[in-house]
């Protein structure tokens, strides 16, 4: 008899576990496209655009399903590394290395107008926000022991440069994936290099907090940020050994006064993390894609592709990813 009852549990258990572990995967959409996509951006239920290299980008506006891709004239040489959308007609696109670039179209892509160039080989840019249609920032390497903040309060039109955090030696951002820059109540920016920290902007200044993430090399620390209420997530890890699990997420549950490595860690290296509704996140990276259901606390695969951001809907429910090889994919339940 007690026999009997240990085994129904243990099958209620084995069988139940599955069924709430991966109820949602990833179906892919398309790949076999010779470029690296980083930037992401998904508008609603329909309309999302990506960035990527070469001087490519692409709209959908039938929720993913086909894209319409297309080459900007004169940039071809350009990575493209994050995109902001406002709709299926207006979008700022950015891109990293030399020079510094960053553009707008109001015409879905046909004309891109150049809003901030920086020829300088100093200038590297590696993120960009907004937390709304006018309002948004752009990050950048530390320069002289400063990271470069620039703003816009014309959504894109033009940009100046602010007060950005001290750095110290060999800390920096990793364009990833557009989101080791996050703008929700305040601005805020997540360092690997020889530091893996969390920085935060309030009245009083600039706010820094170490992270219990892998750091001390140039391809460790913090690569993504998330938050919903005062749950907040932070994942990276090693990218040149990005099957390596420990240290790879840590999350806050107090607004980023404190923080706690993982209990359970994803698959590996993840450069991007994304809230899906409360306390369920969704990470990926070229160790495949991982969900937590309890605000980051512990981690399941549930999918084994690369890719290297996922982004959900700014109206929406809408999760797509997006990686090297013009790999795209959307989050199925």
């Amino acid at each position: 008899m007690v026999r009997n009852k240990l085994y129904h549990i243990i099958n209620l258990i084995f069988f139940t576990l599955p069924v709430t572990s991966f109820a949602q995967h990833v179906e892919l959409l398309q790949q076999s496209k010779p470029v690296s996509i980083r930037g992401l951006s998904v508008v609603n239920n329909n309309v999302a655009w990506i960035s990527s290299s070469k001087g490519y980008f692409a709209v959908s506006d039938n929720g993913g399903k086909t894209w319409n891709w297309q080459q900007i004239k004169g940039f071809e040489r350009f990575d493209f590394r994050d995109i902001e959308a406002f709709s299926d007609k207006e979008a700022v696109i950015m891109s990293s290395g030399k020079p510094a670039l960053i553009l707008k179209t109001a015409d879905g892509g046909n004309t891109w107008k150049v809003k901030y160039r920086k020829d300088d080989s100093i200038y590297f840019l590696d993120a960009m926000d907004f937390d709304s249609a006018k309002h948004g920032l752009v990050m950048g390497d530390p320069i002289n022991n400063k990271f470069l903040l620039i703003e816009t309060k014309d959504g894109g039109e033009n940009w100046d440069t602010v007060n950005g955090p001290d750095a110290i030696k060999n800390q920096a951002a990793f364009a990833a994936s557009g989101t080791c820059l996050m703008i929700n109540d305040l601005p805020t920016i997540v360092t690997g290099g020889s530091s893996s920290e969390i920085i935060t902007k309030n009245k009083s200044g600039w706010l820094h907090r170490s992270l219990p993430l892998l750091h001390g090399q140039n391809s460790q620390g913090a690569f993504s940020v998330a938050e919903k209420k005062k749950n907040l997530v932070a994942v990276g890890g090693d990218y040149k050994n990005d099957q390596r699990r420990d240290s790879t997420v840590c999350y806050s549950v107090d607004d980023g006064l404190n923080w706690n490595l993982a209990s359970s860690f994803p698959s590996g290296y993840q450069s991007c993390v994304e809230v899906i509704k409360d306390n369920v996140f969704l990470s990926t990276g070229t160790a495949g894609t991982n969900i937590s259901t309890d605000g980051g606390k512990n981690w399941i695969q549930i999918d084994k592709q690369s890719f290297n951001v996922c982004r959900k809907a700014k109206r929406g429910s809408l999760i797509i990813l997006a990686g090297d090889d013009g790999k795209i994919g959307i989050l199925k339940k």
